[in-house]
């Protein structure tokens, strides 16, 4: 009998390469991005915005709206027979796939890109080729690490976190880093970390243990970027405290990629993770584990009283009565799950 060999995978070939967010805040995130956290700005119109981290033309795209969270991350696939891959895999699953226009296309700095449906109404876009700037960057940081790690995260809470592991497995080929249980304000939490390149995560997943509950109002429960110092960290904390934008977190260390980071609040109310120097995963010796707690130290919450987590609970219980899209023909039935 003829062994059947697998699939290809696409593993290493994907890195996280923008975000699109909407808000009608867009006075407040230009004040977070430049003057706090310290990214290049660059205004389109009244309605557009973007923020550059390197030579990319456009890392993160503002467009004006009410949703005030994130729309959409587009994946920078390495090459088009990986691009190619991604799409097949989509449309065998009865899934649609929609060309973007030339004019998304260029406000989001690729040649080309697709979008699919993806978990929380996030829609997921592929790309091959990213348009470089000549442009200087103008910004405080002196640099961010982006490069074949991709330019940071996403994490999202979910009711239905083994979907969504399944999801990203079955689109990217994401392979599970580690996880973390850690217990806030009695509530017991499950953290799936998933990469798919040497980034120890792309894509964090959180859940409440036992109750298909979503606490958090957004898609996303932040966003992480990664700077090139530990200065840029530092004086970037400084930044977001004196220009009066809210601390989610104090500056701490996580437990699983030892990175060092604080978390802010972003204008739409989601939370932005500034991080330095996480450890890079070793493909040959890398064996997933289970974490106590998110931190070695610090990570404290700013400012929370029993105002907010009241509120927390409050969304948590009506998250009972909506329904969580994980775009099931997409979400791996079957994927093994701790």
């Amino acid at each position: 009998m003829t062994a059947v060999n697998p699939a290809p995978s696409v593993f290493g070939a994907v890195h996280l390469g923008y975000i699109v967010i909407e808000s009608n805040r867009l006075a407040d995130w230009r004040r977070f991005g430049t003057d706090a956290i310290g990214m290049h700005h660059d205004a389109l119109s009244r309605d557009l915005m973007r923020f550059r981290l390197d030579d990319q033309e456009c890392r993160f795209l503002i467009r004006r709206g009410s949703a005030e969270d994130v729309v959409a991350t587009g994946w920078h696939i390495d090459d088009h027979v990986s691009f190619e891959r991604i799409e097949a895999r989509v449309r065998a699953h009865g899934v649609p796939v929609v060309h973007g226009s030339d004019e998304e296309a260029a406000l989001r700095g690729v040649e080309r890109l697709l979008r699919f449906p993806g978990p929380k109404g996030i829609t997921q876009e592929i790309y091959t080729t990213p348009v470089t700037s000549a442009q200087p960057l103008r910004m405080l940081a002196s640099g961010w690490v982006t490069g074949d790690s991709g330019m940071g995260h996403v994490a999202i809470t979910s009711a239905k976190p083994t979907q969504l592991r399944g999801y990203f497995n079955t689109v990217f080929d994401a392979r599970l880093t580690d996880y973390i249980d850690e217990t806030i304000s009695g509530v017991k939490l499950k953290i799936r970390f998933l990469r798919v390149n040497e980034r120890h995560h792309s894509i964090a997943i959180a859940a409440v243990r036992g109750l298909p509950v979503d606490p958090v109002r957004t898609r996303v429960q932040h966003l992480n970027i990664q700077a090139a110092s530990l200065d840029d960290v530092a004086q970037s904390y400084q930044r977001v405290h004196e220009l009066g934008f809210d601390m989610a977190l104090s500056v701490g260390q996580h437990t699983n990629d030892k990175e060092l980071s604080y978390y802010a609040r972003t204008p739409s109310g989601f939370e932005w993770e500034v991080g330095w120097n996480p450890l890079v995963v070793d493909e040959t010796t890398w064996q997933p584990s289970t974490h106590q707690g998110i931190s070695i130290w610090g990570h404290t919450p700013v400012g929370q009283t029993i105002v907010d987590k009241l509120g927390q609970f409050r969304l948590g219980v009506r998250s009972l009565a909506r329904s969580e899209n994980t775009v099931p023909a997409l979400s791996g039935a079957g994927i093994p799950d701790d």
